[in-house]
Order: C-alpha cells, then structure tokens, then sequence
C-alpha cells in the first residue's frame, strides 16, 4: 500500500460505523490523489443472487449527478433516432452500429438505449455487450420507445444499480469536488431506491453493510441502521 493510502487509513476507526455525513466527509478527508477522485459505494445485501426471485436491480437519477461525462449510444430508426439526436445522444444509429461493434470492437460509449423494435437486432450483441453490462435493459430504463427521457435522464445523472455474484452493489455516487451535503444527498437518494427494490423472497436483515470509498481511498463504514437517517 502507498504512502497516501497508510495516512489515510490513519484518519478512520475500523471499529466505528459512522454516519452517513461523518463517512462523507471522511472520504473526501482521506481522498489524496491529485485528480478528482470518484467517491464510490459499496452496499452489501442480504439477498441469493443465484435465485430469479433474489435479484436486486434498478436506476436512479442521482439529484447531482456522478460528475462523469457520459456517452450515450442509441440504438433507434425514423423519428426516434431524431429524438434522441436532439435529446443530447452521441450516437444514434441501427445496424452499421452493430457491425461496427463486432468487426471493429468499438466501444466508445457508457451506454447503450435501445428502441424495443430494435431489441432483435441489438440482441445480436448479447456476448458482446452482456459481459460489460452494456445491455439495454426494460428494468433500467435503457429499452423504451420514449428515447428523448431516457437519454436525459442519463445525461442528468441516471446510474444503474445491480446486485453482482458476491450479494453487493457498486454505484458511483459522485467526486470528491461534490463536498460533503451533495455527496449525502446522491448516498441517499441511491440506497432509497435500493431499499425500495427489496425482493418479496429477501429474508432477515436486507442491508448488511456499506462502505464508501474514494478511488484510491480506504473504506468507511456506514452504520446499516442508519443510511437513512
């Protein structure tokens, strides 16, 4: 571990659960790199992911943003391309996107949307796109004939939030420039929307721990029972 890293662990009591400010603003405290560190979450659930009825997944328009630049490729004909041209999109296209992507391995772009007519043709990309998590999905909002929302949303902050193998959950929540008030408010605007996602099928205690870390940084724990407080 670097220098940085040591000193900033010195900052933090591996013992306490801190609050949601208090870890806020320690992230930011122990952030040392020179570059704008993105500040992200970790949140650990009490959930089988290896069963359908388990599965915890969604999207959220953080009220700040993530403070990245995102590019948004869409996949959409006639006035729905249009739509998503002068909604802001980078690329908006049909087939010469698919060959694109699997001849030239193109992947310049954050994510993707698809019209649900142009979900047989994307489909073609599953391997491709899958892997990555770039696949447009109906349940993040990213397969949807109302292209012109969908593209805004995501230029206005929109993250995606899926449960992977292990039961946790990783989101951006925003930079360490963001201070201390615009970070908690994204934390709690994020894990609202996780909390709200609880599968019928969760049992016992359903958020077993977070932790938000710099880039760089080490983690701070965040007391569970709190997060929304």
């Amino acid at each position: 571990m670097g220098k940085n890293y040591i000193e900033s662990a010195k900052l933090i009591d591996k013992n306490v659960l801190y609050t949601p400010a208090e870890a806020m603003e320690l992230a930011i405290k122990t952030s040392k790199a020179k570059f704008d560190e993105t500040i992200e979450l970790a949140v650990r659930l009490g959930v089988d992911p290896r069963h359908a009825d388990q599965q915890v997944r969604g999207a959220v328009v953080l009220p700040h943003g993530t403070g990245k630049k995102v590019r948004v490729l869409v996949f959409a004909k006639g006035e729905k391309a249009k739509e998503a041209e002068a909604a802001g999109a980078e690329y908006v296209g049909a087939e010469e996107f698919i060959d694109k992507i699997q001849k030239e391995n193109w992947f310049e772009f954050d994510v993707v949307v698809a019209t649900p007519d142009m979900m047989g043709v994307v489909g073609r990309l599953g391997r491709v796109l899958g892997p990555k998590g770039l696949m447009p999905n109906p349940k993040s909002g990213t397969v949807t004939f109302d292209v012109a929302r969908a593209v805004a949303d995501i230029k206005a902050g929109k993250v995606e939030y899926r449960v992977d193998k292990t039961s946790i959950v990783h989101v951006p929540i925003g930079k360490r420039s963001f201070g201390t008030d615009k970070l908690a408010e994204n934390f709690h605007t994020l894990m609202e929307a996780v909390i709200k996602a609880k599968p019928a099928a969760a049992k016992g205690q359903y958020v077993k721990s977070v932790v938000v870390s710099s880039t760089m940084g080490p983690g701070v724990k965040i007391n569970p029972v709190k997060v929304l407080e």
